[in-house]
């Protein structure tokens, strides 16, 4: 943009600035009744359609699988991708706030006057990424079942065992590689088969020591291949 378009830009702006209407009261009135109606309508629906109530929280359950409102799904779905323990405050804390940090610079290093979106190619081309990692984000988010997958390599004869310990809740309190609850209240099964002995793993999860729940109702077979699989990880 050279200077004579620079000039009459300004121009246009000045006189379409001096034909509009202050700020104070038409536009604070226009969004003052539509936040009125908005909540009007969200108290009639609580109302006649009620809340759905769900049932109501054991703390002792071990197969509880949390999930997050809908608006965090997208962050949700990028904790599921960044797996080592040590990045997750870099997708929960770092990712979000540089994002944020940029949309609210935007109007300091984001100068030029052009409007039209094809004249400005990068700002964009940026904005329709970001709202396509968002939206795929959170689709992936919305439609990704419990977390029970470990990705640790396993040889085929345990692979029943992996599965039965993804699936018994055992990641809620346990880690096993990038799978699992870091820090939780049980300790760290990825090298478990090198510590304890396979008959000692077989009697913990038969009985289940301290406040751990006693997983004996899987069945024997069941308790043999979970006890094979965790004695296979050294």
């Amino acid at each position: 943009m050279n200077a004579r378009e620079k000039e009459e830009y300004l121009r246009e702006y000045e006189i379409l600035k001096k034909k509009g209407k202050s700020f104070f009261p038409y536009a604070i009135m226009k969004d003052s009744v539509m936040m009125l109606v908005v909540a009007g309508v969200l108290i009639a629906m609580s109302i006649i359609m009620g809340a759905e109530q769900g049932p109501k929280a054991d703390p002792t359950t071990t197969t509880y699988v949390p999930r997050p409102e809908w608006y965090f799904f997208y962050l949700f779905e990028l904790l599921r991708v960044i797996k080592p323990p040590a990045l997750v405050p870099v997708a929960t804390i770092g990712i979000p706030t540089i994002c944020m940090v940029l949309l609210l610079l935007l109007p300091f290093y984001d100068r030029g006057p052009e409007r039209i979106p094809w004249k400005r190619p990068i700002a964009t081309i940026t904005g329709i990424m970001v709202i396509i990692a968002m939206a795929l984000l959170t689709y992936k988010g919305a439609v990704a079942g419990p977390p029970t997958e470990i990705d640790l390599p396993t040889a085929p004869q345990y692979e029943k065992g992996k599965q039965i310990v993804a699936q018994s809740g055992c990641l809620a309190c346990h880690a096993i590689g990038e799978n699992g609850a870091h820090g939780g209240l049980g300790p760290d099964l990825t090298e478990i088969g090198s510590k304890i002995p396979r008959e000692a793993i077989k009697q913990s999860v038969t009985i289940g020591p301290g406040i751990m729940p006693s997983f004996k109702g899987l069945g024997n077979e069941d308790l043999n291949a979970v006890a094979d699989y965790l004695a296979s990880l050294d």
